[in-house]
């Protein structure tokens, strides 16, 4: 693979100190470990290598990758989640914690001022909260398998779609591609998804420094009514021939 490849990738990380699987792709995989959840979605996960859209570390290791190919990479703090910083962490007033109806129980993330953070400790009025990234000093280890390498504009501008709208397949969307105008028609059971005005922006942004020739894009919405259920009563069965004589 090169820089800018659309790829799709299978993968499981562990922490190398406990051997813990914390992150796959693989439903099986996921059951086996214990960490299954029923919400999550498994499948390849797309990302544009070079990006950053994963470790670097992982990122880098990603260019010796090629199809069919599995590799195990180890990532240290410096090319992963950073070392743990003890500036990240804070003592902050259980005032603020009841004022915005919030239980600060030890081991439950938070949000503070739109961050995520992590409660170590409730004491006397205070909470300790902790601000560094969850696998921050961890040594990880991916197990990396490449499925394929996306190739085609339309295929990119469905792996895009499906990103950013996980809950809908890649196949349910219809796309019209010109010289430089991009047009999508969005299936109905996207309509209603909460956040979509938001997810159309980053889908577009997202074409648009991927795909760099084209400068236009258009959503399509279509509702479509529903057919009428049909009136007619079914007709009743005739009862075969020889049944319906007369003795």
């Amino acid at each position: 693979m090169k820089k800018g490849d659309f790829a799709l990738i299978d993968f499981t990380t562990k922490i190398k100190e406990s051997s813990e699987i914390i992150e796959t792709t693989l439903e099986k995989v996921a059951k086996e470990a214990k960490i299954h959840q029923s919400e999550n979605i498994y499948e390849p996960m797309f990302i544009v290598v070079g990006e950053k859209e994963v470790p670097e570390g992982l990122d880098e290791a990603l260019l010796n990758l090629e199809p069919d190919k599995e590799i195990t990479v180890e990532v240290t703090p410096e090319k992963g989640y950073g070392q743990r910083d003890s500036s990240k962490m804070r003592l902050i007033p259980m005032k603020r914690f009841r004022n915005e109806q919030i239980n600060p129980v030890p081991g439950a993330r938070v949000q503070i001022d739109g961050k995520s953070a992590l409660v170590r400790s409730v004491g006397a009025g205070r909470v300790q909260v902790d601000f560094n990234h969850p696998l921050a000093g961890k040594i990880l280890i991916y197990d990396v398998k490449l499925q394929r390498i996306i190739e085609t504009s339309d295929e990119k501008i469905k792996a895009i779609l499906h990103r950013r709208l996980p809950m809908i397949t890649a196949d349910k969307f219809k796309i019209n591609l010109t010289q430089n105008e991009c047009t999508m028609e969005l299936p109905e059971d996207a309509l209603f998804i909460e956040g979509l005005q938001p997810a159309k922006r980053a889908i577009s942004n997202d074409i648009q420094k991927f795909l760099s020739e084209i400068s236009t894009i258009s959503f399509l919405e279509i509702f479509r009514k529903p057919s009428p259920a049909s009136e007619e009563k079914p007709k009743e069965a005739e009862p075969p021939k020889d049944m319906a004589k007369t003795p």
